[in-house]
């Protein structure tokens, strides 16, 4: 009796030292789980924010591109509506003035002032 007595101490010891050890074990694959799941989490974060940040540079280039375009297209419009200043629609390069030739200036055309029309009497 004592020897099955003390058999089955020593088994309750033993069953209960590998519950308390698979526990652990569980607890420690848990945590370790956390982390990888926090690691990924935060790699695909970065990831996905670089993509973002990719995906915008693009788009506000190409965005610059196309209003560029449109703006090149719309000017000769906007001059001949008087909207914009023929200056300002599109930008010429100027090519270098010779040192030999004087330069030019405009002379603007002195108005006449006008001719004053005879008053009319009206007719009775």
């Amino acid at each position: 009796m004592r020897h099955l007595w003390l058999a089955g101490l020593g088994l309750v010891s033993i069953a209960r030292r590998g519950a308390v050890n698979a526990a652990n074990d569980a607890a420690h694959k848990v945590e370790t789980l956390k982390q990888q799941a926090d690691r990924l989490a935060s790699q695909a974060q970065v990831g996905v924010v670089e993509s973002l940040a990719s995906a915008r540079q693009q788009g506000e280039a190409r965005i610059g591109r196309f209003s560029a375009d449109v703006e090149a297209r719309l000017a000769p419009v906007l001059v001949k509506l008087g909207l914009k200043p023929q200056s300002m629609a599109k930008p010429r390069a100027r090519k270098p003035a010779n040192k030999t030739t004087a330069k030019r200036t405009r002379n603007t055309p002195v108005r006449k002032p006008a001719a004053k029309r005879a008053v009319r009497n009206g007719r009775a």
